[in-house]
């Protein structure tokens, strides 16, 4: 009986004795033709046994490096691509970069650090005014989330000085709720209420017009 340890060394075990041994049958071919035409036919089979790698892209190249892999990168058959080194598999990732964010302030997101970005390029106005105290709110939601806890305006102004490096400035505002853009809208909000129950208001008042001459009418009519 023979067992496992005693035979050849799977150099990638999902795809099985079987396919191994087919690519070193295809090494002991005489001519590249024949080995080119066997690998072929091999990597059809890896792709059926495997059929989870056709959603990824490129996964034919996946294949032939995986061909290549089990040859123990010694193979000499026409491939559509290159095979790859020993040197190349064995390369690391390269690390991501994450965005830098000063001290405890993570939880503010890149999208906060770009925005502060924009507002510096800003020339002096109302336009770079109001991305201010956008981005300002928009801190102070993050942290509320964040932390679960409410939080002051003016450590959200502090904070904002320190990661736009003392070049935005909100400190003159008392709060939020006092800037330019925040009470804008709301009175906006306020207005458009305002319009809308002067509007229902109005229908209201039609409406009971007409039932009013509708009753007028019919007890005219009833009199005759």
């Amino acid at each position: 009986m023979e067992y496992n340890t005693q035979k050849t060394q799977l150099h990638m075990p999902e795809y099985g004795r079987i396919i191994q041994q087919l690519v070193e049958r295809c090494k002991e071919l005489p001519t590249k033709e024949e080995r080119s035409e066997m690998a072929m036919a091999i990597i059809d089979f890896m792709g059926q046994r495997n059929p989870q790698l056709r959603d990824e892209e490129n996964y034919k190249h996946k294949l032939w490096d995986h061909l290549f892999i089990l040859a123990e990168y010694d193979l000499d058959v026409d491939s559509p691509y290159p095979f790859p080194t020993r040197e190349q598999l064995a390369e690391k990732p390269k690390k991501m970069e994450y965005p830098k964010l000063q001290g405890d302030f993570k939880f503010y997101g890149k999208s906060i650090l770009q925005l502060i970005e924009k507002a510096i390029e800003l020339e002096p106005g109302d336009e770079k005014e109001a991305l201010i105290e956008v981005i300002a709110n928009n801190m102070k939601k993050s942290y509320n989330v964040y932390n679960k806890e409410h939080v002051t305006d003016d450590v959200i102004f502090r904070h904002l000085k320190e990661l736009s490096e003392n070049r935005l400035d909100l400190t003159g505002i008392e709060s939020l709720e006092k800037s330019k853009i925040y009470y804008t809208s709301n009175n906006n909000s306020r207005n458009n209420n305002n319009s809308g129950r002067s509007n229902s208001n109005n229908n209201n008042n039609n409406n009971k017009n007409q039932t009013n001459k509708r009753r007028h009418n019919n007890n005219h009519k009833n009199r005759k």
